[in-house]
């Protein structure tokens, strides 16, 4: 299907550094065969947004998917188009690696964007590339819709940030040398950066309210996550376990109670 015109290229400088990065380098760029899925007892998807004609950019998206609970197993992609078509690519497969589908189908271009920030107030694609972002989201939403007859597993409503990468560490070198609006702004930081796009994948979302004694971490859940079970189990823990992380292994991480349904 070819939904979208022909488009103009936005200039590089107004790209983040993450996204020249996924530009030069992507890390998910590749495709799945048959036989990958046998291998890894998977079923292969693929879909594609737009056609390789007239100069207009397209998309192939594969996914290797487990069967049994509807979790990606592993993704790749193929583009032919401009550069920020495939640094958006590599950044969704990134973040729809180890999710469900339907988690998957909620991402947005506002999710793809602050994965690709390097700040959190600065966004890492220009508006002009605003039809580049929905082409990986048409062809996302074209693969979940091939997998409407797998079963969610028992346990989608845990933590959807349970399987975020890279959370190993411990600290931040000068966190015991910020100010406490300084140690505010930066727990503010991680949670926008390596917490949210993850909890928006099922609605839900997460507030800094307070640092007590330089240690207690205070948060609000809000939209889904303010019902769901595991906001004082699986979530709250991978909170802790990213903040610990990136701030102080010392941190406790308590939600505010009166907050949950």
């Amino acid at each position: 299907m070819n939904r979208l015109p022909f488009l103009r290229y936005p200039s590089w400088l107004l790209f983040s550094k993450k996204v020249h990065s996924r530009m030069a380098q992507p890390l998910y760029v590749g495709s799945f065969h048959a036989e990958d899925a046998v291998f890894q007892n998977a079923r292969l998807i693929t879909a594609q947004e737009g056609y390789m004609k007239e100069g207009q950019p397209s998309l192939r998206l594969h996914w290797l998917i487990d069967e049994n609970d509807g979790i990606i197993m592993d993704a790749c992609f193929r583009a032919f188009g401009p550069p920020a078509l495939i640094a958006a690519a590599d950044l969704a497969c990134e973040i729809m690696i180890q999710k469900n589908y339907d988690q998957a189908r909620r991402i947005s271009a506002e999710i793809i964007d602050k994965k690709g920030r390097d700040k959190e107030e600065k966004p890492a694609f220009p508006e002009e590339a605003g039809n580049l972002l929905n082409i990986v989201l048409f062809t996302i939403e074209e693969a979940a819709d091939q997998c409407s007859d797998i079963p969610f597993a028992d346990t989608y409503i845990s933590s959807p940030i349970d399987a975020v990468p890279g959370i190993e560490g411990n600290g931040h070198p000068h966190w015991k040398e910020f100010t406490l609006q300084q140690k505010l702004a930066f727990l503010k930081e991680i949670v926008a950066n390596d917490i949210l796009p993850y909890v928006q994948l099922d609605a839900g979302g997460v507030e800094i309210l307070d640092l007590i004694d330089e240690r207690e971490v205070v948060i609000a859940y809000q939209g889904s996550c303010t019902s769901c079970h595991s906001a004082t189990g699986s979530t709250l823990t991978a909170i802790q376990q990213i903040l610990r992380a990136k701030a102080s292994p010392d941190l406790i991480v308590t939600p505010d109670l009166s907050l949950l349904r």
